[in-house]
């Protein structure tokens, strides 16, 4: 019996763990992967507090240090099935089956694709949905970004770095990313930014050999050639397991100031919430709050 069990390895679950290891409670963190999340995957991060410039891999192995310096306990083991009500509350995993008083849901959002003919087929063979995994295969080639926030533009900066020409195809004649990237993005003489436009064709059979972009006020068509796709439009959250707790239309789990649930002992954070604002220093600002309410 643990005091809580934190499902999720990401900012929000790392510092949860850290405060609740503080206040002396039990705590098991089940990551499901390898700790970090998707902000290990971020190929430099410049808005923490404390960090003028530091890769997402390194601040994330920081972090969950010190949760193991504070005496948490992590598995790498992926989480099945829940059972959310009563006292114990459990959480099971191919190997074995947890219970605990309090479970904190720290399970981030996976990514949204395209939706486009081809594309599955072509996961792998061309088309990413990670730049820092993957840009280094297409040095010196032609490829394009599609999305207009924070982690496309961030997408890419860091492409821009590595290949020949980086195509920055967005649906709308602005961006909703920070200012501050939108500059930088704009400077670089080997990005082209592709307004008010989306993929409709992916070209290729074995492997990706082009796209064919449309203009969405004209209807006018365009052939690009290029050898990769980075996919960067949004995600969804992970709540599909947690089936009792109360979500919104498009799946953020509904919390109130505490991080509570609408179920005695649950808790949401990070990604996964209805929050305003998905940044690394919030998620982490909610796991404190979480691990700080923690039920008796």
């Amino acid at each position: 019996m643990y005091d809580v069990i934190i499902i999720g390895g990401g900012p929000a679950g790392l510092t949860a763990a850290i405060y609740a290891r503080r206040a002396e409670k039990s705590v098991l963190v089940l990551t499901g992967g390898a700790a970090g999340g998707a902000a290990a995957l971020t190929p430099f991060i410049e808005n923490f507090p404390s960090h003028l410039r530091i890769g997402g891999a390194e601040l994330t192995d920081v972090i969950k240090t010190q949760a193991v310096n504070f005496g948490a306990e992590f598995r790498d083991e992926t989480v099945t099935d829940v059972c959310l009500r009563g006292g114990e509350k459990t959480a099971t995993t191919a190997e074995d089956c947890y219970v605990a008083r309090n479970i904190i849901i720290a399970t981030g959002t996976k990514i949204r694709d395209l939706g486009v003919p081809n594309e599955e087929k072509l996961v792998g063979k061309g088309v990413s949905y990670c730049a820092v995994c993957d840009g280094n295969f297409f040095r010196r080639r032609a490829v394009c970004v599609v999305g207009g926030g924070n982690t496309a533009l961030t997408d890419a900066l860091y492409l821009a770095g590595l290949c020949s020409k980086v195509y920055l195809i967005h649906r709308r004649n602005e961006f909703r990313a920070s200012p501050a990237l939108v500059s930088e993005v704009l400077t670089k003489p080997n990005v082209e930014v592709v307004y008010n436009s989306k993929i409709t064709t992916l070209v290729g059979i074995e492997r990706l050999e082009g796209v064919t972009v449309q203009n969405v006020e004209t209807g006018a068509e365009q052939s690009i050639e290029v050898k990769g796709l980075f996919v960067a439009v949004g995600s969804v959250p992970n709540s599909e397991l947690f089936k009792s707790v109360e979500t919104t239309n498009g799946g953020a789990i509904i919390t109130n100031s505490q991080m509570q649930t609408n179920i005695p002992g649950i808790f949401a954070i990070g990604d996964v919430r209805d929050t305003p604002l998905r940044q690394i220093i919030t998620a982490c600002a909610d796991g404190a709050v979480a691990a700080t309410f923690l039920l008796k």
